[in-house]
């Protein structure tokens, strides 16, 4: 049995590291069980309003309900010590609460949801919160729920399932739930969307195959291009699982769509993450807005194949260490950007178009070369298809490193690990598909082996699915870095069945089949017979 493959073996006992992340991973992603039905709910309520709108109106009622549970709950347990600390806002701040003016509390809300004015109501609460916490929340709000597009009784139907969420339980167990629910509902919209939806979410289970790689237990994380903020949302939860705190690690990011940035913060906020999320409308090709800052976990999905993105100004810059990107495909531009914004020991796990392996369009096959000679390429992973909701494009994982000969990990300079993950996954509906939590932990375990972590399991190649390859086979092979290329075939499983019974089995069918078409043969022509004569009568 190939080592790269050890949860496959049911004989062996399971390393006790990798035991315990796949168990807890497992637990940390498991369903509540109503999300499904709270967001089919809450779907039905749009009506003729579009995904891409209506996601708005609902995310920003869960918001508003997760930061008055949380806020309600700290002024109950105030009150009871010192009245007066219970209308500090300071108090709340040091626990990393909001402070909720009263007339923004969900309880006012709840209570007004069937008046006619609970639009205008809506609006007043999140302009109330965004004025009491200036610095985290200033325009991240949406405030229109007042417009005559909006519903009256839709607005007061949907503030009435919000409030059933949680309902019954402790208030922190009541927060994870809300948490969990606006997770849910962003795929949901995402799905609704399709290819716009896309380019503000990546699909959890491809986020938890880098956050599970990479394991961002502690230092500055980063996305150049953070969409939502999943990204975040999955490393925080990482390091809680596996025995850290909130704040282990910093989070940096940055996005050039003021609409999925003001998601972003409203997502990070949900859970209680505090982060440095830049917006500005150029991006972070023309305006790097943390260029001096260097990451020890780079996690991104930039937008695939990007044609617009080129600037006289970036002729000259200096992340283009290993060749100018062509202006008519950003994907190299990413790769280069994210190397320059690495820390000494930081790696990287990005997600492009697979074409990024293998084109030698322009510069592309030239840069390629000069980052596999530089040794910058830790591993590759193809993914199955039908994982996004934005493109059909084939993608891939690229984890990129400054050095591969890291503390506490064998010295792996002049290879690179190629895992072909294509046939992994299980369609959840007709046009798309998960990697399961057995898929994610399989690629994951294999690239730790690899990398010769402690307690990870001994690495061998699996005929189809893993391959350590030297420098030099890559080189053979052009400097493509599609996976398939150097995995080979699966192996095939012995046959238990000798070859004389299958042969006599094959027999018997075939003969049997002979005699059926020879029957069917004798109908036809008698049929054909009794046509021509009654054509001739």
């Amino acid at each position: 049995m190939p080592r790269g493959r050890p949860r496959k073996n049911p004989d062996a006992a399971p390393a006790p590291k990798k035991t315990t992340k796949a168990s807890k991973a497992k637990a940390a992603s498991a369903t509540l069980g109503f999300e499904q039905q709270m967001f089919l709910a809450a779907d039905k309520l749009r009506k003729n309003l579009e995904p891409s709108d209506y996601k708005h109106v609902a995310l920003g009622l869960i918001f508003l309900r997760y930061i008055s549970t949380a806020f309600e709950a700290r002024h109950a347990e105030l009150i009871l010590d010192d009245p007066a600390a219970a209308e500090d806002p300071d108090e709340y701040l040091a626990e990393n609460i909001f402070w909720v003016p009263e007339t923004a509390r969900w309880s006012h809300l709840r209570d007004n949801a069937r008046s006619s004015s609970i639009g205008k109501l809506i609006d007043e609460a999140m302009l109330a919160i965004e004025k009491a916490n200036p610095d985290q929340l200033k325009g991240v709000l949406p405030k229109d729920y007042g417009r005559p597009a909006l519903d009256s009784v839709m607005l007061g139907e949907l503030i009435d399932l919000i409030s059933d969420i949680g309902m019954g339980d402790t208030d922190d167990k009541a927060r994870d739930v809300l948490g969990r629910v606006y997770e849910y509902f962003l795929g949901g919209f995402a799905g609704a969307e399709g290819k716009r939806g896309g380019e503000f979410y990546t699909p959890s289970s491809v986020v938890r195959t880098l956050v599970s790689m990479l394991e961002p237990y502690k230092g500055r994380v980063y996305d150049p291009c953070c969409g939502s903020g999943g990204m975040f949302v999955q490393s925080e939860r990482f390091v809680e699982t596996h025995g850290g705190k909130l704040g282990d690690i910093a989070i940096y990011g940055q996005e050039s769509n003021h609409t999925t940035w003001r998601l972003a913060r409203m997502n990070l906020a949900v859970r209680g993450i505090g982060a440095d999320i830049r917006w500005n409308n150029e991006g972070s090709f023309l305006r790097d807005e943390l260029k001096d800052l260097r990451f020890d976990y780079i996690l991104a999905n930039p937008p695939f194949n990007v044609s617009d993105w080129w600037n006289a100004s970036l002729e000259e810059d200096p992340r283009w260490q290993y060749g100018k990107p062509p202006a008519g495909n950003a994907n190299y531009a990413w790769l280069q950007h994210i190397l320059w914004h690495l820390a000494p020991d930081g790696t990287a796990g990005v997600v492009l178009a697979n074409g990024s392996m293998s084109s030698n369009q322009n510069s592309e096959g030239e840069i390629r070369r000069r980052m596999v000679e530089a040794d910058v390429v830790d591993c590759m992973v193809a993914l199955p298809g039908q994982l996004f909701y934005s493109t059909q494009i084939p993608a891939c994982l690229w984890f990129l490193t400054r050095t591969k000969k890291q503390k506490d990990w064998r010295d792996r300079r002049g290879e690179i690990l190629f895992i072909d993950a294509r046939k992994l996954g299980k369609l959840v509906d007709r046009t798309r598909r998960e990697l399961t939590d057995e898929d994610v932990a399989r690629i994951a375990d294999t690239y730790h082996a690899w990398r010769g972590e402690k307690d990870a399991g001994t690495y061998e190649d699996s005929p189809g699915f893993c391959k350590s390859a030297t420098l030099d086979e890559v080189e053979q092979h052009g400097f493509v870095l599609t996976p398939g290329r150097y995995v080979g075939a699966e192996e095939a499983e012995e046959d238990s069945v000798p070859f004389t019974e299958r042969f006599a089995a094959l027999e018997k069918t075939l003969k049997e089949q002979f005699a059926q078409g020879e029957e069917l043969n004798a109908k036809i022509t008698a049929s054909l017979k009794l046509i021509v004569q009654k054509e001739s009568t």
